[in-house]
C-alpha cells in the first residue's frame, strides 16, 4: 500500500528516479507518524524543494489545503531550483490542494495568519537551516497561535549504528564552522539534538503528545553532508580568520577521520525523530 503511494506522490515532483522515491517514502512515514487527516489545512514552513509538501498534500486530499512557505528565493537549490520543483508540482495533480510561496520570513511583521486557521504547521528537516537556537524558539512561538498541531521532524544525532557516524561528523564539522558565520546559505546552519528542539518547543508554548524515531536507510543524505564537508569545510576554514588556530586543527583532524571513515565503511542517513504537539 504504501510503495503505491509513494510512486503516486514522487510522479508529481521534478526530481526522478530512486533518489526522490527514497526522499518521498522518507516523508511518507512522517505524515503517517503525525497522523495527519484527510480535509485538514496545513502550515508548512520552509518547505524547500516540496518533497513534504507534495506528501500533506496528498494525505489531506482534495478537501484540503497546504499552504507551504520558505524564505529562500525561487532560485535557490541545484540541479532544480525551488522555483523549478515548486512549477512542476503545481502543474501535476496534486496542484490544486497547495499554494507555495517563497521569499517569506516567518518572523517578519507582515507574516501573519488568523488564530487556529490551521489544523497542522509543519516543520520538517528545516531546523538546521536556522542561523540560532532563538529564531527556532521565535519560530515556534509566533506560529503557535496560528495552528492546533505542531508537526516536527528533524535528524536525530544519537546514533544507533556505527555507519551513521558519518553523518554525524559530518554535521558537526559543518556546524562548527558556521557558528563563526554572520550569514549563510549552507544547509547546516545551526546544531540542535532531540532534546534541544523539544525543551524549545515546549518553552515556546507547545505541549509535546507523540514522539517517534524512524529510519530510512534509501536517503541519501548522510552521503550528501559527506561529500559536502570533504570538498569545502578545509576552505571555509582557512576564510575565517577569526576561528582560532587550534579549533582549526581540530576540524582538519575530523576531517581525516571523516575520509578514511568513506574509505572503510558505508554511510547510512541519522534516524530522524519526529513529534507531533498541541
Amino acid at each position: 500500500m504504501r510503495e503505491s503511494i509513494v510512486s503516486k506522490i514522487a510522479s508529481c515532483m521534478a526530481v526522478k528516479g530512486e533518489i526522490q522515491t527514497g526522499q518521498t517514502e522518507h516523508r511518507v512515514k512522517l505524515a503517517e507518524s503525525w497522523g495527519i487527516e484527510a480535509g485538514s489545512r496545513i502550515l508548512e514552513i520552509g518547505c524547500g524543494q516540496g518533497d513534504t509538501t507534495a506528501v500533506l498534500a496528498y494525505f489531506t486530499g482534495e478537501k484540503g489545503h497546504v499552504h507551504a512557505i520558505d524564505i529562500a528565493g525561487p532560485d535557490y537549490g541545484s540541479p532544480v531550483t525551488l522555483g523549478e520543483s515548486r512549477d512542476y508540482l503545481l502543474s501535476s495533480s496534486l496542484g490544486e490542494q497547495m499554494n507555495i510561496q517563497f521569499q517569506i520570513d516567518v518572523l517578519a511583521d507582515n507574516a501573519t495568519f488568523p488564530e487556529n486557521h490551521f489544523d497542522y504547521i509543519v516543520f520538517s528537516h528545516a531546523s538546521w537551516y536556522l542561523r540560532s537556537a532563538d529564531q527556532l524558539a521565535a519560530i515556534l512561538k509566533k506560529s503557535r497561535s496560528w495552528g492546533k498541531k505542531l508537526c516536527f521532524a528533524e535528524w536525530d544525532p544519537a546514533i544507533m549504528q556505527v555507519e551513521q557516524q558519518s553523518h554525524l561528523l559530518a554535521v558537526l564539522i559543518q556546524a562548527q564552522y558556521e557558528a563563526f558565520k554572520e550569514s549563510s546559505e549552507a544547509n547546516i546552519r545551526s546544531f540542535f539534538t532531540a532534546d534541544d528542539i523539544k525543551d524549545i518547543a515546549e518553552k515556546a508554548g507547545w505541549s509535546i503528545t507523540k514522539e517517534e524515531s524512524i529510519y530510512s536507510p534509501k536517503l541519501k543524505d548522510g552521503e550528501w553532508e559527506v561529500d559536502m564537508a570533504l570538498d569545502f569545510a578545509a576552505k571555509e576554514v582557512e576564510l575565517l580568520q577569526e576561528m582560532p588556530a587550534k579549533l582549526k586543527r581540530l576540524i582538519h583532524s575530523e576531517l581525516s577521520i571523516l575520509q578514511r571513515n568513506k574509505e572503510l565503511l558505508p554511510i547510512r542517513p541519522l534516524s530522524s525523530f519526529a513529534f507531533t504537539a498541541q
